[in-house]
């Protein structure tokens, strides 16, 4: 099926599995690159980007990469490369910059992962295609996007609360805004026939920030 995939998800995914796999190798290029509260406070704004190529782990990295490889394809077919690109990089970003803001006063945390940008390209192939159907490992009959879409940010947030990895939970949450709003902007057109599923995402989103904002404000009580 590798005929499926466009040439620019061959180079990410290959750029990607290069880093991660030096950086399971390399514990001192692991941490340099790697997202850090602390260091990026200091001004090591790299590690937003750099750390969007690292994982933590074989099955991270096959996790990402899977399902960017299922999901690619739609966006740079309804996209074009140039846009897949721009989305693909801002929610990377967007994810990293959401997981800053959430962690600020955390020094010590620390992740990584293409989550954000995976994220990213996952809404944005739900908002492209509302009507598509998802076959999930070990279940046999297709799952609505709307439904896997809200089902992947409830395991964000478990993720976000429970905290027990170096996987960039917080990154799922800001890179699923940062698909949605680049694809709004670079096909505003997709309004007309993604009401239901715009709505959806949008109701779980926002439900989700503010269960995220009065978690941190019981931190800081």
């Amino acid at each position: 099926m590798i005929q499926n995939l466009p040439f620019v998800g061959i180079i990410i995914i290959g750029i990607t599995a290069l880093i991660s796999f030096k950086g399971f190798k390399d514990d001192g290029f692991f941490n340099s690159y790697s997202f850090k509260i602390d260091k990026i406070r200091s001004g090591s704004y790299l590690r937003l980007l750099s750390s969007g190529f690292l994982h933590v782990g074989i099955s991270h990295l096959l996790f990402n990469m899977i399902t960017l490889y299922f999901f690619i394809g739609i966006v740079v077919y309804a996209l074009g490369t140039p846009s897949f690109l721009v989305l693909y990089f801002v929610s990377l970003i967007a994810g990293n910059l959401f997981g800053y803001g959430y962690h600020y006063n955390d020094q010590y945390y620390t992740a990584v992962g293409a989550s954000g940008a995976v994220t990213g390209v996952l809404f944005s192939a739900l908002l492209l295609y509302p009507q598509i159907e998802l076959y999930l490992f070990f279940i046999p009959i297709p799952i609505p996007g709307y439904l896997f879409g809200i089902g992947y940010i409830l395991y964000t947030l478990y993720g976000m609360k429970s905290q027990n990895d170096s996987i960039g939970h917080t990154a799922h949450f800001g890179g699923a805004i940062g698909g949605i709003f680049i694809t709004l902007l670079l096909k505003p057109t997709v309004l007309e026939d993604t009401t239901l599923m715009l709505s959806v995402l949008s109701v779980a989103t926002v439900a989700a920030g503010i269960m995220l904002y009065r978690q941190q404000l019981k931190k800081k009580n």
